[in-house]
């Protein structure tokens, strides 16, 4: 039990900067049994159990190298600029992806060390006795969250996985079969049932977990179960629907009037945010900033040589309508930019780069602090409006699902009529469209099973689809990746 919680530890104390929550002392979590004595204690384990979230970001792989980019590969939509190891061309070109390719471990761990932190932690609060009772479902729903939240990201990604919700004792119980997704889902659902319940606000400055986090990824678990692999569908599609406009009346979200909101620290955790990665430009910087300059450098900002991890493919880029606002200068993509410390001069690029994720701070700094989202309203709005058009047969004159559509789609095109009716396929281009490179459109391809042709601006079914940075079309069996060679001989459960 020792040996695995230090090892759980571990990685908390090396992470535990990862949130700008976190800066309380940790150091507990290597002894539990002498720990959760104060309720100051209780907030740094749970806050501990947000460490997770930044896993997959993990830079010590290389220059503008990291396990995080996998899933924005595997859309065929984008590019690597600079060049890349064989493990990365498997995700890129699509190959064939091998067990033995070690970014794949690394999002393994980013699965199953926090999901057991996240069990270790609910059940030492749950027999802890020395908080009112409102405070401990309060904490107790932010891990319930947290756990449920890892369990989506790994069911999404490896299909059938092991399912395990008590905390390790000793070494005769690590050998742990696949769990059915069915079975991954149901836990995942109930966990969030609990966190929906435990009191938590709607919206939380700090940046902890909010009721409006845990309704808004109940409705994406929800549309997940709906399409494939489960099929669940219609009454999962109209669950989703439910719980997105549970978000919607709340009130308690809005789209940022202006893309540049996005990136201004000052909004972080505020307005369209609804749940995101806590970053801190001396304790916990955003790789984002500088992994996504031009590569060969170009001097646009005062570090410029640490890009080229990831691009638009240019015909994604071409997708766009030459009016949507998301396509021009400093919105979504730039394709000139001043020269740093001689504005006078302007620097024109290859090819357009990615602006979602540029800190203007970081541009003088050399260190980027900007918060990462991992929910924004924008994402929520569409899903309703997909999940109504998909209730009501594959088009929709619902008011609720037509007015969450427009609000995305006002933006992009300021004075554009609302429409009369709606279809799914128009709300799947839009969601491609507008929540690109933000981890979110390789799950809406492998649960819709569809994709974007940038040829033709059309939505096609994903099978036989060949994308633009890919070797070949798209087959079933690249839609769920492998789980790690090294854990199949850890474990032949696995198998």
């Amino acid at each position: 039990m020792k040996a695995l919680i230090y090892i759980s530890a571990c990685s908390l104390l090396l992470l535990g900067s990862c949130n700008k929550f976190l800066d309380e002392d940790s150091s507990g979590f290597i002894s539990p049994d002498n720990y959760y004595k104060t309720e100051a204690q209780v907030q740094a384990a749970v806050n501990g159990a947000y460490t997770g979230l930044d896993d997959i970001f993990i830079t010590n792989l290389g220059v503008a190298t990291s396990p995080a980019f996998v899933t924005e590969y595997l859309t065929g939509y984008s590019t690597r600029l600079r060049p890349a190891g064989f493990e990365e061309n498997q995700f890129l070109r699509l190959d064939y992806i091998d067990p033995a390719n070690g970014l794949l471990e690394y999002w393994w761990k980013a699965l199953y060390y926090p999901v057991e932190n996240c069990n270790s932690v609910i059940d030492n609060l749950s027999r802890s006795n020395i908080l009112t009772e409102a405070a401990k479902k309060k904490y107790m729903g932010e891990v319930y969250f947290l756990r449920a939240w890892y369990y989506f990201m790994g069911v999404q990604l490896f299909g059938d996985i092991p399912l395990k919700i008590t905390p390790t004792t000793d070494l005769s119980n690590t050998r742990i079969p696949k769990a059915s997704q069915e079975k991954v889902y149901e836990q995942i659902v109930a966990d969030l049932a609990l966190a929906e319940q435990s009191g938590l606000p709607w919206t939380d400055a700090s940046g902890h977990i909010s009721l409006g986090a845990v309704k808004s990824l109940l409705a994406k678990v929800y549309i997940s179960m709906a399409g494939y692999p489960l099929q669940k569908g219609q009454r999962y599609y109209q669950l989703a629907y439910e719980k997105a406009r549970e978000v919607i009346d709340s009130r308690s979200f809005a789209l940022f009037a202006s893309y540049a909101d996005l990136r201004k620290q000052s909004l972080q955790n505020t307005g369209e945010h609804i749940f995101m990665l806590q970053r801190d430009a001396i304790t916990a910087g955003n790789i984002l900033h500088f992994f996504l300059m031009p590569f060969p450098d170009l001097p646009i900002t005062i570090q410029p040589a640490y890009g080229g991890a990831l691009a638009p493919h240019p015909d994604f880029y071409n997708a766009y309508a030459p009016d949507d606002q998301r396509r021009q200068e400093q919105v979504f993509f730039i394709s000139r930019y001043p020269e740093y410390k001689n504005a006078g001069n302007t620097i024109t690029l290859p090819d357009p780069m990615l602006f979602k994720y540029w800190d203007t701070q970081a541009e003088v700094s050399g260190k980027s602090g900007l918060n990462f989202s991992w929910i924004r309203y924008a994402d929520i709005l569409l899903l309703c409006a997909e999940a109504r058009a998909r209730m009501d047969g594959g088009t929709t004159t619902d008011a609720t699902a037509l007015e969450a559509y427009q609000q995305v789609r006002q933006r992009a095109f300021p004075g554009s009529t609302a429409p009369a009716q709606l279809s799914v396929n128009t709300v799947l281009k839009e969601r491609f469209l507008e929540l690109c490179f933000e981890w979110q459109t390789w799950f809406d391809m492998i649960r819709t099973r569809k994709a974007l042709n940038t040829g033709t601006g059309g939505i096609v079914d994903l099978i036989g689809f060949q994308a633009p940075n890919h070797v070949k079309a798209f087959t079933e069996k690249d839609l769920q990746l492998p789980i790690p060679l090294s854990e199949v001989q850890k474990n032949p459960l696995l198998k």
